[in-house]
């Protein structure tokens, strides 16, 4: 082999491993996680429905479909804070909360998720417009969600009632736990109000 063949081999041996590390996780600690409660606190005396409801996963835009905990500095931007995760998808995990919210409320006969393809009198299909930390002009921002229902009668799958429920609540500080607080006061007072309605509406 020429000398200069020679260098050229060498030169590519040495240089394959930097490349191959770059697509290597970089080592840093994963982001810690954090994840939401459903309502428990129904008051009492609400009465009890007979027919069975199925719960749709949350329709959202793309920038919420994901872990990570959205946040906003401007009508017009989407961020995510670092080092910090939802437990699932929020769509998944919203839609979680939203059957055990249900279940909590002690009001109604059955109920499930819709991908478990149950046989039910309704299916309330939600969408996920708003689930984020917004920031003003300084300090501590305030988490925002918003839900919109549609309650789906079955089988005839005609729109029996649909609604939207929008929440806000300051966080204390702005550090992520403080955060995620403000985020469960929010999707409280949201859910609450949906679970009560979905229960009236469909009467």
């Amino acid at each position: 082999m020429k000398p200069r063949s020679r260098r050229l081999v060498l030169l590519a041996l040495a240089l394959a491993p930097a490349s191959c590390s770059s697509l290597l996780p970089s080592g840093g600690a994963p982001p810690k996680l954090y994840t939401l409660t459903p309502v428990a606190d129904f008051p009492p005396g609400g009465g009890r429905v007979r027919w069975q409801l199925l719960v749709d996963v949350p329709v959202s835009p793309a920038a919420l479909d994901s872990e990570r905990l959205a946040l906003s500095r401007s009508p017009t931007t989407v961020d995510y804070f670092a080092d910090a995760a939802w437990t699932d998808r929020a769509p998944l995990m919203v839609q979680s909360l939203i059957v055990q919210s249900f279940e909590n409320s002690g009001r109604v006969t059955a109920i499930g998720r819709e991908s478990m393809a149950l046989r039910a009198d309704y299916i309330l299909q939600p969408e996920l417009r708003f689930f984020q930390a917004e920031y003003g002009s300084a300090g501590a921002p305030k988490a925002h969600v918003r839900l919109s229902a549609k309650l789906v009668k079955l089988p005839e799958r005609t729109i029996a009632a649909q609604k939207s429920f929008d929440a806000a609540a300051d966080a204390t500080e702005n550090q992520v736990p403080a955060i995620v607080d403000a985020f469960n006061a929010a999707f409280h007072q949201a859910t609450r109000e949906l679970v009560d309605w979905s229960l009236a509406a469909a009467r």
